[in-house]
């Protein structure tokens, strides 16, 4: 039986769907200061921080996604230091994870070109359960129109590059 009651239809007695929740574990990674920290709190809780604390390890944060009437998508954001002191730990930080934000800084072309040796290390160190590699997105920060240091065409080139590694 449906009832409706305006825009609001619900569905009563045996016809209820079952609600279905799904959990996904996302880890963000880049170089120290290109906003990892900054983008994980702007996403989760709508703020952001103008001062500046370096994550110590790895931060955790959990985004609750309505994604239909019947399903719930839990995104557990795991905001994993940058510093090179922490990158031993890395192997236990990526540990199920199932999908990957590699961030740079827009106005810092190092951040971007370690990029690469961020991926490699996911890639080496996390895969699916079917042995694929962990989807990946990179992702851009700190627009800063007159600071840019990285054009546009500089990025889908890498990301070319990445791809056809992948097909290897």
């Amino acid at each position: 039986m449906v009832v409706s009651v305006g825009v609001c239809t619900k569905l009563v007695g045996s016809e209820v769907p079952e609600m279905t929740e799904r959990l996904f574990k996302v880890i963000i990674i880049g170089d120290p200061t290109v906003g990892k920290t900054s983008f994980v709190q702007r996403y989760v809780q709508d703020s952001f921080r103008r001062d500046y604390k370096g994550t110590v390890g790895v931060d955790f944060a959990l985004k609750i996604l309505k994604w239909s009437d019947s399903e719930t998508i839990k995104l557990q954001l795991w905001d994993i230091a940058g510093q090179e002191r922490f990158t031993w730990m890395t192997r236990v930080y990526y540990k199920d994870a199932q999908g990957c934000i590699i961030m740079f800084d827009l106005t810092n072309r190092s951040s971007f070109l370690n990029t690469l040796k961020w991926k490699k290390d996911v890639d080496s160190k996390c895969t699916l359960d079917d042995g694929s590699p962990i989807p990946c997105m990179l992702l851009a920060n700190k627009s800063l129109e007159d600071e840019e240091e990285i054009k546009e065409e500089v990025v889908v080139a890498v990301v070319v590059v990445v791809e056809r590694t992948r097909k290897i």
